[in-house]
């Protein structure tokens, strides 16, 4: 713990084993004194087989206590957090970093804030933006200390979200494939998911789905689809 004092710091908090309904994952804590303040963030390292050799599967997902908590069916974060666990125990191998970055990282106060606002006509960046926030507040510079310190250097990334990949590969994460992780819209998320398409570059083609919001099989999905395995 003393080392998690330090500014900038990794510090592994503890390493659990966590059955789930998908399969026995090794859960690992990791915290860090955030740069110039006094905030410690952290996150969950939710790891499952081994992650040497060839790029492990990776889900960076962020906490939505109102989806994940509530079945909230105003977004696709429940099921994507699914999707993807399900996924990496098919496998047998891969991991998702689960942030603490509510509503795209402005909080749940916030976010409730912004869900009042899109209730009066707006979208889900607009809604940002009258707040005074950017339309992603979020930063995924722990996700690759947490990498680093795994010995995680090459990824598949599950995500539709461009900009995940960008941030990995800023880092020197090597992306080498971005891998669709789209849920089943509903009536409810639909305009965020097109907002999140149209005004932030995510990749959602509102069809790779199965009638449940679940991808089945990797390989599976990529035969019957041969465009959502996005290899980079």
């Amino acid at each position: 713990m003393k080392a998690a004092r330090e500014i900038g710091v990794l510090c592994r908090v503890a390493t659990a084993r966590m059955p789930t309904k998908w399969g026995m994952y090794n859960a690992a804590g990791f915290e860090r004194v955030a740069n110039g303040t006094a905030q410690i963030d952290t996150a969950l390292a939710l790891i499952m087989g081994d992650l040497t050799g060839e790029a492990p599967l990776l889900r960076i997902h962020s906490q939505c206590f109102t989806g994940e908590g509530l079945g909230s069916l105003r977004c696709d974060c429940s099921d994507q957090l699914s999707m993807a666990m399900r996924a990496i125990a098919g496998e047998g191998r891969g991991l998702v970093i689960y942030e603490y970055q509510e509503g795209r990282g402005i909080g749940l106060m916030a976010k409730l804030q912004a869900y009042e606002l899109q209730d009066n006509g707006i979208d889900t960046v607009e809604a940002n933006h009258v707040l005074g926030f950017r339309a992603d507040c979020r930063d995924y510079s722990l996700p690759v200390a947490i990498l680093r310190e795994l010995g995680v250097h090459r990824v598949r990334l599950l995500t539709n979200n461009p900009a995940k990949a960008r941030a990995l590969s800023d880092a020197g994460i090597e992306v080498v494939a971005r891998i669709s992780c789209e849920a089943k819209a509903n009536s409810y998320s639909l305009p965020y998911l097109r907002t999140k398409k149209e005004k932030m570059d995510h990749a959602l083609g509102f069809q790779h789905h199965d009638g449940t919001g679940q991808i089945k099989d990797l390989r599976a999905l990529e035969a019957a689809i041969p465009h959502a395995l996005h290899w980079i």
